[in-house]
């Protein structure tokens, strides 16, 4: 899996977030919170991703944006490391729940905990 987040890899399908919220699972690693639904799609991928940021705690634009920048940067170096081996596909929603702007090594630390607990209750 490369180190990149091309077009194909990122969640945009209304039904599919839908369902993903209604039927999926989810881990948390405060601030942070993955919901993820196994799923099919008709390109090679092994998961499409999407990211998320709360209004109602980040009320400004440029402060959502810029938590959604380091969202999307962290999940695009790690998920070579914790999705390689991974044949099922599957849509995940890496939702910012916090009320603190974060820094990047924040946000890191966070999304590797994040990771590794879905990767642990993936296996089991």
């Amino acid at each position: 899996m490369s180190v990149s987040y091309p077009k194909k890899e990122k969640l945009k399908s209304k039904k599919l977030i839908e369902q993903l919220f209604s039927e999926g699972q989810s881990v948390s690693a405060f601030p942070l919170r993955l919901v993820y639904m196994p799923t099919s799609f008709d390109d090679d991928v092994v998961a499409k991703t999407g990211v998320s940021v709360s209004k109602r705690n980040f009320k400004t634009a440029v402060d959502r944006n810029r938590i959604k920048r380091l969202l999307r940067e962290v999940y695009r170096l790690n998920k070579a490391v914790y999705f390689n081996n991974i044949t099922t596909q599957y849509a995940f929603m890496i939702l910012y729940i916090g009320k603190d702007k974060p820094t990047m090594t924040q946000v890191e630390s966070r999304m590797k905990l994040l990771f590794e607990k879905f990767s642990n209750k993936v296996s089991q």
